[in-house]
């Protein structure tokens, strides 16, 4: 299972939202690339990042930290907020991005979810954000009657590389990760699925591991930061 560090940007900066709430930030690093750099450093094999001013305004905000990352690390990078149409989704991939993340545009416009799988296929992820099981939408700010399970099973024949699925009510606040309601979703679908959201310690990320379903890895960004999960110990345990 991949551990996935997470760098969500805001005003340029490394923050961690509570609750996915823009006004309960805390920041973390003023440089987000120094931040890339050290979960580098501590060997991890993926980096999350996700531009949290353009999830709201619905277009790249961030752009110039990221592009910072990318040229500073080499490694692959996910990447969400603000990516809503095909020329977004060349853009970052042409910059370097691995894979990006589709959210709000998977309830608003599923076929360009489809069309991107197909013309970049294993580049395109989707984001499911979820609040008491239903999917929120426009930096969370938006909640709607889709159902998470619904959404995920709805493309299953699409050929995405993934679906991010978030707890919003357990992100950021250190309280553990929803383990039943992400291994449901795992079993529902043969897309691989990345846990988000409340994994705030060791033993979090190891009983998302023997969870009983197979997760493709899981995503931790304040439990990092503060210390309450040591980087390169977690790689171990999960690589052994």
């Amino acid at each position: 299972m991949i551990l996935y560090p997470a760098i969500d940007l805001k005003d340029g900066k490394a923050v961690r939202l509570l609750h996915g709430d823009m006004q309960q930030s805390t920041v973390f690093n003023d440089n987000p690339a120094n931040q890339a750099r050290e979960f580098v450093d501590a060997g991890c094999e993926w980096l999350h990042l996700v531009d949290l001013n353009g999830a709201f305004a619905g277009e790249p905000v961030n752009a110039a930290p990221v592009e910072a990352i990318l040229q500073s690390c080499h490694l692959p990078i996910q990447l969400g907020g603000g990516i809503r149409d095909m020329a977004t989704i060349e853009r970052w991939l042409e910059k370097g991005v691995t894979r990006v993340i589709l959210g709000t545009v998977a309830v608003e416009n599923p076929d360009l979810v489809r069309e991107a799988a197909r013309v970049f296929p294993d580049h395109v992820a989707v984001g499911i954000d979820a609040r008491n099981g239903f999917v929120a939408t426009k930096g969370w700010a938006e909640e709607t009657d889709v159902r998470v399970t619904e959404l995920a099973k709805s493309f299953e024949d699409a050929g995405v590389a993934a679906i991010i699925y978030t707890d919003i009510l357990r992100d950021g606040a250190m309280g553990g990760p929803n383990i039943a309601a992400t291994a449901d979703l795992a079993r529902a679908v043969s897309i691989p699925v990345i846990a988000s959201g409340g994994v705030s310690s060791l033993a979090d990320l190891i009983a998302l591991r023997d969870c009983g379903a197979d997760l493709n890895g899981a995503i931790s960004g304040r439990a990092l930061y503060d210390g309450a999960i040591d980087l390169k110990e977690a790689l171990a345990a999960l690589a052994a």
